[in-house]
């Protein structure tokens, strides 16, 4: 009896549907599995799914769409030995490039179905798990101000062309604390807690990150005039670690912040509730992943 490879679909982000859904069986069948297609909805972005693809007997999971779809599968499949794969169909698409996960269809398929596997962590941020980056303050806002249909159109130059109308506020008080030790106060526009390190369009935010160090890297933006933002891009263009007062990164286990007031948050470009606070925590090693030859390769950054 063949193995059973269940497929979580966001119907949202696969143009051809039918087409791609055929490819995948196809796939499927020539690495000596049974396909299982199953499609979210509004209200199911694929956890239930996951999970019950588990419960059914399901040896590998794909999450074919964006990182909200990866995100969802990851926190199923967190702690069990069935991996991940990925058919990234998203806008940035942040986990699976810093996997190195190829973007065309037959490619990704012909990864999920292969012979190389690693674990990697994951976050838990206010209970909700993630594999990529949370952050509150402008980050999030930028994520909330990016229309989908823009999204679907322009990919991750959506996420630009809103960030333009929403870098220009005025910043927070912001307190950090980094595994246990004093919490360090800053005025800020954001602070993002990454296990990858990449903002959409491949650009490198926290060049230390690595999904499998068992640490969290953290951003503190604080840049306040365009001049500041002109120097906190040229960092991420030229994939600087060095630091000032308009970028500043560290690195810890558990992350607590807090705002002076309430503030948008994301997790893996998700919005969610707004808050004044945001704790992650790092899970070593929770989840594993079929991804493409990785020798001695480090993840980009």
């Amino acid at each position: 009896m063949a193995r059973t490879a269940a497929f979580v679909v966001n119907r949202t982000r696969v143009r051809d549907w039918p087409q791609a859904g055929g490819r995948c069986r196809e796939a499927a069948a020539a690495a000596g599995w049974a396909a299982l297609l199953l499609e979210t909805a509004a209200d199911e972005a694929g956890t239930g799914l996951a999970r019950g693809a588990l419960a059914a007997g399901a040896g590998l999971v794909f999450a074919v769409g964006g990182d909200g779809t990866v995100r969802a599968c990851a926190q199923a499949l967190a702690g069990t030995e069935v991996p991940l794969a990925i058919v990234p169909r998203g806008t940035a698409n942040l986990t699976a490039r810093a996997l190195g996960v190829p973007f065309g269809l037959g490619a990704a398929l012909t990864v999920g179905f292969g012979p190389h596997e690693r674990r990697i962590d994951l976050a838990v941020a206010d209970g909700i798990t993630y594999a990529a980056m949370a952050g509150i303050g402008v980050d999030a806002a930028v994520v909330g101000a990016t229309p989908w249909g823009l999204k679907a159109r322009a990919g991750w130059l959506a996420y630009a062309a809103a960030g333009t109308r929403q870098v220009f506020g005025a910043p927070t008080t912001f307190r950090v604390r980094l595994d246990g030790a004093a919490p360090l106060t800053r005025r800020a526009r954001s602070v993002v807690v990454g296990n990858a390190g990449l903002l959409p369009g491949g650009f490198v935010l926290l060049p230390g990150a690595r999904l499998d160090d068992g640490v969290l890297d953290v951003g503190i933006l604080a840049p306040s005039s365009p001049l500041g933002w002109a120097r906190v891009a040229y960092r991420v263009l030229a994939r600087s670690g060095r630091d000032d007062r308009q970028l500043e990164r560290y690195r810890a286990r558990r992350v607590e912040i807090e705002a002076a007031g309430e503030l948008p948050r994301e997790v893996d470009g998700e919005v969610i509730s707004p808050g004044r606070a945001l704790t992650v925590q790092v899970m070593p090693s929770a989840l594993l992943v079929r991804c493409p030859v990785w020798g001695k390769r480090r993840d980009p950054g």
